[in-house]
């Protein structure tokens, strides 16, 4: 059995594995790490390491996949197996930090419309009005609240470019994003299972960046298939 460690995004809980986090049991317990344990991208590894496992395998998605990254430079060791899902291994540019402060001014004053604008942006944009993914996000943006999510941005704008990195990581790595995804396209996974020695490319259809709500069965199948083979 082995233990695994999920890490949510930016703006959401531990809901955006809620569909995910049964199929896994089987393989070995499941926990859905803290993305607030610091306000920098190492702070918050070293914190979600304080609470993990000896060794575990690990899937962040997004920011968590920034945060999966840190946490495999900081603890190779305790890593047994890596996904990385709708995210990629560059750092913010000067215009995507711009935009994250933008976002953080105006959550000060509406942080749940800008919170919901965010989420539902990052759908395929045949999901993007239908209600009950809506109130998913609606849930999770309330879960994370203002505080939370200065803490996230704070996070990703931290991070470093993990690209010189990937060579170095030997574990068994799954590379999921959606085929659609408008904020970490294709080509950014591409990138990452080209540079992971031990790497599998899946590319999910039909999908836009948060795949595990999108897509929940595809998503689990591959993640079972991942923590089985």
């Amino acid at each position: 059995m082995t233990p695994v460690v999920l890490v949510p995004s930016l703006l959401c809980s531990s809901e955006i594995f809620a569909a995910q986090v049964p199929r896994l049991w089987p393989f070995g317990p499941v926990t859905v790490a803290s993305t607030l344990g610091g306000e920098r991208i190492e702070d918050a590894a070293a914190s979600i390491l304080s609470n993990a496992p000896p060794r575990f395998a690990l899937a962040g998605i997004s920011m968590g996949g920034y945060l999966a990254l840190e946490i495999i430079r900081q603890a190779p060791s305790r890593v047994v197996k890596l996904a990385l899902i709708d995210t990629s291994a560059r750092p913010d540019t000067s215009e995507q930090t711009q935009a994250r402060l933008q976002s953080l001014a105006d959550a000060r004053t509406r942080f749940m419309g800008v919170a919901i604008f965010s989420l539902a942006a990052l759908l395929h944009p045949r999901r993007r009005g239908r209600p009950d993914i809506i109130d998913i996000l609606l849930r999770m943006a309330w879960t994370v609240g203002l505080e939370g999510y200065e803490r996230q941005l704070a996070i990703a704008i931290s991070r470093p470019d993990s690209r010189p990195f990937l060579s170095a990581i030997d574990v068994p790595t799954l590379v999921l994003v959606g085929d659609c995804d408008p904020l970490t396209p294709v080509a950014h996974s591409q990138e990452i299972a080209s540079a992971v020695g031990p790497a599998t490319l899946k590319v999910v259809p039909d999908c836009g960046h948060l795949s595990p709500i999108e897509q929940p069965e595809y998503v689990a199948d591959a993640l079972a298939e991942w923590l089985r083979s």
